[in-house]
């Protein structure tokens, strides 16, 4: 769900970056089907994802939304953490925002025949609408969480999950950027 964040912790190769975005599409073993680059970006998303399940800040971050969100709270956090990447870029990367989700769609692009169905069939909307870079907007963050509400089969509360972001915006912010500092340390590590 956070597209953005594991984009921008892949490593500086087109292959790292479909890996990283494979890792929310691809589950249980890799086998080789997947160049070794590939491979490589989705154990560096499953690092990450791990990290973040043990992270102090993350978890603080999950424990600042209502109670009502159960297990939705860190596909939340993961929304946020993307909006709060997007809107602090320049603090990141020398890169413009647009011209490295550019880069990211035209990697996925070239290796369309590798990417599973549900991604394939998203990314022509993503690219439409450009939501890595969109993802700096409030509004955006709302319609995202909106957007995921609706391809879950069962009621959920993710539609209104912006109110969690707008009520602790200063302190989820706050834990983001302890995460931030964080997870690129223990990624050199």
């Amino acid at each position: 769900m956070n597209y953005l964040f594991h984009l921008y912790l892949a490593e500086d190769s087109q292959e790292s970056l479909v890996g990283s975005m494979l890792g929310d599409f691809v589950k249980g073993r890799l086998d080789e089907r997947y160049p070794p680059a590939i491979i490589r970006g989705i154990k560096r998303h499953r690092q990450v994802d791990a990290f973040a399940q043990d992270n102090a800040a993350f978890r603080r971050s999950k424990r600042r939304i209502d109670d009502s969100y159960r297990h939705y709270k860190a596909v939340l956090v993961d929304v946020f953490y993307d909006h709060f990447l997007a809107k602090q870029w320049a603090s990141y990367s020398s890169q413009p925002l647009p011209d490295f989700s550019q880069r990211a769609y035209q990697a996925l692009q070239a290796h369309y025949p590798l990417l599973p169905e549900r991604l394939q069939q998203m990314l022509p909307r993503m690219i439409a609408v450009d939501w890595l870079t969109s993802y700096r907007d409030l509004a955006n963050i709302g319609i995202a969480l909106e957007r995921m509400a609706t391809r879950i089969s069962r009621p959920n509360p993710l539609g209104r999950g912006l109110e969690e972001l707008v009520k602790h915006y200063g302190d989820l912010e706050g834990d983001f950027q302890e995460f931030m500092v964080e997870v690129e340390a223990y990624l050199r590590g």
